[in-house]
């Protein structure tokens, strides 16, 4: 297998309204709620613009405009700084 396509567990909180309607739309659509939110995240990341890389080199490249050093930093400090 491919490592672009390589599988990982994740760990997810969910309201109770929200892990029950889950469990409902998974058994709808004759999958798992793993599976339902890989899919619905997938579809989400596709309609912004494609991919984490894609998302990466767009990063760099605003460093590089902007003669910034992104050297070090992790994209969850980022996200947390941006909502400072």
């Amino acid at each position: 297998m491919h490592s672009k396509n390589r599988l990982r567990n994740v760990t997810v909180t969910l309201e109770e309204d929200v892990a029950q309607w889950a469990r409902i739309e998974a058994a709808r659509r004759d999958t798992s709620v793993s599976r339902l939110l890989g899919e619905l995240l997938k579809e989400r990341m596709s309609t912004h613009r494609g991919s984490a890389a894609d998302a990466a080199d767009r990063l760099v490249n605003f460093g590089k405009r902007h003669k910034l050093s992104l050297r070090g930093l992790k994209i969850k400090d980022l996200i947390n700084e941006g909502r400072r």
